[in-house]
């Protein structure tokens, strides 16, 4: 039991090192990977366009977003101290990228979707893309 304790103390220890603190940002940018993840398989499975490769690459893509997270948060603490500029920068883009995947694969299933909402995230992205 004490070595279990151990074991995830160690585990939870390792990511917040890497991730930063588990704030309501990383906790909304997790929650949204899972979501625009299960979203496109369904919208796949449902339009009968499901490629074990495709899926594949969409994994690997979230891999590769939780790995720039862990970039600019070691940015943070080696450029700016303790300050969590980049990192929250970082999380709000890939938030906005996210909520942006979802509603693309539900409206894409004919799902009806609130204009206010799409309106919000499309400013988001502009806003994003323009940055970069």
């Amino acid at each position: 039991m004490n070595g279990e304790k151990l074991t995830f103390g160690m585990i939870g220890a390792g990511l917040s090192y890497i991730f930063g603190s588990f704030d309501s940002m990383l906790a909304t940018l997790l929650i949204f990977i899972v979501i625009d993840f299960v979203s496109g398989f369904i919208r796949a499975w449902v339009k009968k366009e499901f490629e074990s490769r495709v899926f594949y690459i969409g994994g690997v893509k979230k891999i590769g977003i939780l790995a720039i997270v862990a970039i600019a948060t070691q940015l943070d603490r080696v450029v700016l101290g303790d300050n969590i500029i980049l990192r929250s920068v970082t999380i709000s883009y890939y938030i906005a990228n996210e909520a942006f995947s979802v509603l693309e694969n539900y409206g894409g299933l004919g799902l009806p979707l609130p204009k206010a909402l799409k309106n919000a995230l499309k400013k988001l992205k502009e806003d994003n893309d323009n940055d970069n």
